[in-house]
């Protein structure tokens, strides 16, 4: 059995599908990352196997910047996190409620 285009898609879908479902479904913000993190994945995986069905390397390409801003993104949201625990000692998300007056 040949594996295809469609089953690449087919699994990001189910991938992208349970980042969402973590990400509502959860309360630990590194919990959260992690499953925004399998959404982007999720979303690179989809982008490689269209580059490759339709033979353009612009798929990867898209991987690359995707990939520097999920690094971005998880070194600044970490950064984040460690000072909401300095000056909260929680970072339960209904604990932590910074933008209320």
């Amino acid at each position: 059995m040949e594996i295809t285009t469609q089953h690449f898609l087919v699994l990001s879908a189910i991938l992208f599908t349970l980042g969402v479902i973590g990400v509502l479904v959860k309360r630990n913000p590194i919990v959260i990352f992690m499953c925004v993190e399998l959404m982007l994945n999720a979303a690179n995986l989809s982008f490689v196997a269209l580059g490759r069905h339709f033979g353009q390397i612009n798929g990867q390409m898209y991987v690359i910047f995707a990939l520097a801003v999920a690094a971005a993104e998880v070194s600044v949201g970490l950064g984040i996190i460690v000072a909401i625990f300095r000056s909260k000692e929680s970072i339960n998300i209904d604990e932590v409620n910074l933008m209320k007056f």
